[in-house]
């Protein structure tokens, strides 16, 4: 007589979100399995076909270099401008300027594979963007690309006027490990100095290199970004032997910072199906507890990366308007609203 298979938990992914999962998952490199070598890892996703889509079309692009921190090289940006007459929520006077920060784990990924996004958010936001080509590890470790962070949300301030906008409306954002970094800049600047930031958009955040939350345990697998992804690429980032000891180390893991007063108003992204949902919610606690505004965004049947779907996720379309909308917001000296957007999906 044969065993019954156990039963299966039941798949808590939309279903329109599976074949999505299923399909990056096949493409990505087994990270910290049979692909150990971040330039290994680099060819596989480049030699991923295109996706085909047509770009989101904006107002103007541009690719050009600006000064690295000190003793580094210069950093590869990508300006963003949108079209005026296509922008849904036309105003008059200056706009809102967005650094942005790309995900891939500190290691990979680029300009390039974030432009749909940032094309997405430039279109329904009706701001300027500069997405910054920050150094990438192990070949440049913590804090490297926290200093060219830095360096690029001082250079945009600079140039805010320039690319015609308000010098109040100055927001960091970025996905993953870009999001983490568009945290980091804002405790930078509190503690350093720097420009006024108005709001920080935080899209499913990489918070805290401990890894030891109940959705590291739920999301090991299945879900497209595994917990043995972001063990290896917290080794890659931060060196094989890092124990959070670095000085700076609240800059790797703002969750774990001591304080997080001072910090401006922020606009969070989390989702169920990612082994980082819990130290997004935690964070978004943290900074209430601070007096930090939150806007919080939750959905429970979503997977790290589903922004990058708005025409086959309504969750991702929605998600993205969101951010959208809270970045216009900061136009005209408006600020974040700062109510809690609760579970949504």
């Amino acid at each position: 007589m044969t065993r019954p298979e156990p039963a299966r938990p039941p798949d808590r992914l939309d279903p329109l979100a599976r074949p999505l999962v299923n399909a990056l998952a096949a493409a990505f490199p087994d990270l910290g399995g049979t692909v150990t070598d971040a330039v290994e890892a680099r060819r596989v996703l480049a030699a991923a076909p295109a996706s085909g889509k047509t770009p989101t079309a904006v107002g103007a692009v541009v690719d050009r270099t600006i000064p690295g921190p000190p003793g580094a090289p210069d950093i590869p940006v990508r300006v963003y401008l949108p079209d005026p007459d296509a922008h849904p929520y036309p105003r008059p006077g200056p706009r809102p300027t967005v650094v942005f920060f790309h995900g891939g784990g500190y290691t990979l990924c680029g300009l390039d594979s974030h432009d749909a996004t940032v094309r997405g958010l430039v279109a329904r936001s009706g701001a300027a963007f500069v997405s910054v080509g920050y150094r990438l590890a192990p070949e440049h470790r913590f804090p490297a690309a926290v200093d060219d962070a830095y360096a690029a949300l001082c250079w945009a301030a600079g140039e805010s006027a320039a690319l015609g906008g308000d010098p109040s409306a100055l927001v960091t954002a970025g996905d993953s490990s870009g999001g983490g970094l568009a945290t980091a800049v804002t405790l930078r600047v509190r503690d350093a100095g720097g420009p006024a930031v108005a709001l920080q958009v935080l899209l499913y955040p990489v918070l805290d290199a401990a890894r030891d939350t109940v959705s590291y345990r739920e999301n090991a697998d299945g879900y497209f970004l595994t917990a043995a992804h972001m063990r290896w690429f917290w080794e890659q980032y931060l060196g094989p032997d890092g124990d959070g000891t670095h000085p700076l180390a609240h800059l790797a893991s703002p969750l774990r910072a001591a304080d997080l007063t001072g910090l401006p108003p922020a606009h969070l992204v989390t989702a169920g199906c990612d082994p980082l949902r819990d130290e997004g919610l935690a964070y978004a606690e943290r900074l209430r507890a601070a007096g930090v505004e939150v806007t919080a965004h939750h959905y429970p049947r979503m997977f790290h990366g589903f922004l990058g779907f708005p025409d086959v996720l309504p969750d991702a379309a929605k998600a993205l308007q969101e951010a959208a909308e809270a970045i216009e917001s900061t136009a005209g000296g408006r600020k974040n609203s700062g109510a809690d957007g609760g579970g949504a999906g």
